[in-house]
């Protein structure tokens, strides 16, 4: 019997010593409770360089306050993630996403 395909782990990397942690602990909050059953986890994990703020799915980088330009609404974060763990689902209207982007 093979094994189960691995589920997505999520990693948020913030600044603590820019005061970030409720920030990430709340999009952590907010896309296990979108997404129970996709992740295998999601990850708080402080940063050695200071103002850094990143969230990955597995190696792939779905947000960076760098890149990105500041932090993400957790809408915006989920239908990032969304579209990396699972395309084809609809977040629903309370997300600001009642069908998945095509593609």
């Amino acid at each position: 019997m093979s094994a189960p395909p691995l589920k997505p782990r999520v990693s948020i990397e913030y600044c603590p010593r820019c005061g970030w942690l409720l920030r990430s602990a709340w999009l952590a909050q907010e896309l296990l409770t979108t997404f129970a059953a996709e992740l295998a986890e999601v990850a708080l994990v402080p940063s050695p360089e200071s103002g850094r703020f990143c969230i990955r799915v597995n190696d792939a980088v779905v947000w960076s306050r760098q890149t990105d330009g500041g932090f993400p609404g957790a809408a915006e974060l989920k239908r990032r993630v969304r579209d990396v763990v699972a395309p084809g689902r609809a977040l629903g209207h309370s997300d600001g996403d009642v069908e998945p982007k095509p593609g």
